[in-house]
């Protein structure tokens, strides 16, 4: 019988013991695991914290595949319901990816580094307290001939006076049910080639560059609010995308809003 301690109450639970980790013979928890349902207690009075849920992730590889198969999927649940359930709505009721992929996507913007991704730019990617995803906004990231697609795009986040490159807006965005996607269809039926070296921030998988596709319409620049030469974005296999654009001045930019 184990005391746990929920904000400032001590309450008795009955915690049943796991004494190996099956994962791996190396692991250090030997004195065995707290069960899968007081873990879910513990972090849902946590209203799922990420950076307890990366913290345990770190613990061993039994805490690891939870957090992967309960505690992220709980956490964008939490976060962006409407989302969620849209993005799952595809028949396998499954997530591209992975579920901490998406909680990361959800809450981290992923910066860039030079020689990356994005030419010889180099600003920090850093957590974002809070980010709207749209699927309307993502309608402006699609060709006319793949608008039945499913994207939800965030708002760009804004890195202003970044010397010569001006006003930089990073955003990134999740395909619904990717694999049976236009946009994929289309990829492959060009031949676009997976970028050689870079991957996904956010899975690990590689990517393809939309802009050496020919893919960007000019409708993504309107909706960001930026140069249009100046965006640029890559999709992965798993469908999380990446992008990185040059920011109008505030009052250009109010002028293309109009124009779209």
């Amino acid at each position: 019988m184990t005391w746990i301690k929920y904000g400032k109450e001590m309450r008795e639970l009955l915690l049943t013991k796991q004494y190996r980790c099956v994962h791996s013979s190396s692991c250090q928890c030997i004195k065995g695991h707290l069960s899968e349902d007081v873990i879910f207690l513990v972090f849902n009075n946590l209203n799922w914290n990420p950076k307890l849920i990366a913290t345990l992730s770190c613990v061993c590889k039994w805490f690891d595949d939870l957090a992967k198969r309960v505690l992220w999927k709980e956490f964008c649940r939490t976060r962006a319901p409407k989302m969620m359930i849209d993005l799952q709505t595809s028949g396998t009721h499954s997530i591209d990816g992975n579920w901490s992929a998406l909680g990361k996507l959800l809450i981290y913007c992923s910066g860039c580094k030079k020689g990356g991704l994005f030419k010889n730019i180099q600003i920090p990617a850093h957590f974002v307290y809070r980010t709207r995803f749209s699927k309307t906004s993502g309608k402006s990231f699609l060709l006319p001939q793949c608008i039945n697609d499913v994207l939800y795009v965030s708002d760009p986040c804004e890195h202003l006076d970044q010397g010569e490159e001006g006003d930089i807006g990073f955003f990134r965005g999740v395909f619904k049910s990717f694999a049976t996607t236009n946009v994929r269809r289309m990829l492959i039926n060009k031949g676009a080639k997976l970028h050689p070296t870079e991957v996904c921030p956010y899975c690990k998988a590689r990517l393809w560059s939309m802009l050496q596709a020919n893919m960007i319409p000019q409708t993504a620049s309107c909706r960001l609010g930026s140069y249009e030469e100046c965006v640029d974005y890559h999709v992965c296999l798993n469908g999380h995308m990446v992008g990185i654009c040059t920011l109008l001045p505030l009052s250009d930019s109010e002028g293309a809003s109009e124009k779209e």
